[in-house]
């Protein structure tokens, strides 16, 4: 929900700053005093294009913020994920707009483009009125509302998963019609790459083992020197280092008993001669191991040649290579064997569509159920708005192929008067009745649009006496499953609102100034009174007042 509402420097609005609550909040006051201007600027949060326009004169740029609730909003917070944004539990959206044109637009304090802020903000907020986020007067929408209302969920995501699985076997059926020719040059390209790639015989890690190799190659000559000739000069030849010490060791052993500590070196002289001797063992068997074969490094040099010309043809590692074989393989034995494989493709097909209808066909008996129990409640609400002989259905038409949402696109008729055709509602309901029939539809189905806040505007156009106050009964009753914001005129619809807000205009130095106050005790029930008798406010007014705000908080059956 929004409950938070900062707007600098907009239109005539120099700084306007509002927490709203859940529940049913009003917004009352002067006609011209800025209500449809706090409208355009939620717009705007809601990813209106911004215009220079809007800007206050005066300034350079215009601000609005916004921050919402995202309590219970899982969808609205993984779109925010996806699109790279943090996704926590309240989103702050802010739109600057400049007389430069360099307009931007932040979501969670990063910088948002305006298709992203439309996706994300289409949860959020739904304006019912002459506004273009009317979501009536979009008729994709309609189908949503239906399913939503009617619980089918599951059933539309078990049947979007088989039409997608129709999808990919006609893409595949597809790829492998395309074209002898084409088949033919791609088998003999394939044929091509896997006897390439099969005939250099690789194994994994066998180019480290060639490196590791080749290195010991390029230095063969002074590791064979190293090696042997420090086996020589340590132990193998007359005279050798481990020789010496052996000599040494046995004269001071002669010598312990004249001075102690004469055999204490002895030892130590002894140990560094196992020590060298257990060195010249090693380095003897190290230069065992030394087998350079001829013509053994240009072998070596080859083979990394190779393997290195396969890495900048196919993949960076053997593994990768070896992987893009096994798929190579697999596409060459479905493009070789295509007749069969296509045999295979057609039966699976026809075994998906077949699965498709059905799930299409069940979906469609309870949508069509769903619509007739919908369209009861609707003319049922409507009646107790003004609307008592209008007429209200769901269309359904059929398409000729299962689409992507089943086997119907569906849209909301209306026929408002006696004796009129059913026609689309998105072309023949004023901004007025589209209100009241969003209206009807979210007392019928609270949930069907999924957002967490409603903005009304115009729900009152045109209506007046008992069907004003069914409409603010109406309101607050939809107040209790989301937060409601309502612009109204009528004293009937304002009596129910569990917050009430007053758009002021005034002018300071000769200029004008919009300011938007909350209304409690005595300053709501003045409003009241301003509503239900002008500019002339006398003690029965007031007391009328009154007694309509003590009607609206306690209505029949509230409780």
């Amino acid at each position: 929900m929004l409950t938070e509402l900062i707007i600098r420097n907009f239109a005539i609005i120099d700084r306007l700053e509002v927490s709203f609550g859940p529940g049913f909040n009003v917004l009352t006051g002067e006609t011209g005093a800025g209500k449809s201007i706090i409208i355009d600027a939620v717009g705007l949060l809601l990813g209106d294009r911004a215009r220079p326009e809007v800007i206050r004169t005066g300034a350079e740029e215009a601000t609005v913020e916004g921050l919402f609730d995202l309590s219970g909003l899982t969808v609205v917070k993984d779109r925010l994920a996806k699109g790279g944004f943090e996704a926590a539990d309240e989103l702050l959206i802010k739109r600057v707009v400049s007389r430069s044109g360099k307009n931007r637009i932040f979501l969670n304090g990063s910088l948002s483009r305006l298709s992203q802020l439309q996706d994300i903000a289409a949860g959020l907020v739904n304006i019912y009125g002459q506004h273009e986020h009317q979501r009536l007067q979009k008729t994709d929408t309609h189908l949503k509302f239906l399913d939503r209302f009617a619980g089918l969920e599951k059933e539309l995501a078990a049947y979007t998963d088989l039409y997608n699985r129709v999808v990919a076997l006609q893409q595949r059926l597809e790829g492998i019609d395309q074209g002898e020719r084409d088949r033919r040059q791609r088998i003999d390209f394939l044929s091509f790459q896997q006897r390439e790639i099969a005939a250099a015989a690789l194994q994994p890690g066998e180019d480290e083992e060639l490196e590791r190799e080749r290195l010991l190659l390029q230095h063969g000559e002074k590791l064979t020197l190293a090696t042997g000739g420090g086996y020589e000069q340590l132990y193998g030849r007359k005279g050798a280092v481990c020789e010496i010490l052996d000599r040494v060791a046995a004269d001071l052993e002669g010598l312990a008993t004249v001075d102690p500590q004469l055999g204490e070196l002895a030892g130590t002289v002894r140990g560094s001669l196992y020590q060298l001797e257990d060195v010249a063992v090693q380095l003897r068997g190290f230069a065992d191991r030394l087998n350079f074969e001829p013509g053994r490094q240009n072998e070596v040099e080859e083979r990394l040649a190779q393997i290195a010309a396969l890495k900048r043809k196919y993949a960076p590692t053997i593994e990768e290579i070896l992987a893009g074989l096994v798929r190579i393989e697999a596409e060459l034995a479905e493009l070789t064997d295509a007749d069969s494989t296509r045999e295979g493709l057609l039966a699976q097909l026809t075994e998906a569509r077949q699965a498709l209808q059905k799930a299409g066909d069940g979906l469609s008996r309870k949508r069509q159920a769903a619509a007739r129990k919908l369209a009861s409640g609707v003319m049922r609400e409507l009646a107790d708005l003004a609307l008592p002989k209008a007429r209200f259905e769901c269309h359904f038409i059929a398409l000729e192929e299962p689409g992507p949402f089943g086997l119907e696109r569906m849209e909301f008729y209306l026929a408002p008067n006696p004796g009129e055709d059913m026609r689309p509602l998105a072309w023949i309901a004023s901004g007025g009745e589209l209100s009241r029939i969003m209206l009807a539809i979210k007392r019928i189905a609270p949930d069907a649009d999924g957002v967490s806040t409603l903005i009304f505007d115009e729900v009152d156009a045109g209506i007046g006496g008992a069907a004003a106050s069914s409409v603010g009964a109406k309101l607050q009753q939809v107040a209790d499953s989301a937060q409601v914001l309502c612009i109204t005129h009528l004293p009937q619809v304002a009596a129910f609102g569990d917050a009430h807000y007053r758009v002021e205009k005034m002018v300071d130095n000769g200029r004008t100034f919009t300011a938007l106050v909350a209304l409690k005790g005595e300053t709501r029930v003045r409003e009241m009174a301003r509503m239900l008798g002008g500019a002339r406010i006398t003690e029965r007014t007031l007391e009328h007042a009154r007694e309509m705000i003590e009607s609206g908080q306690n209505p029949a059956g509230k409780g």
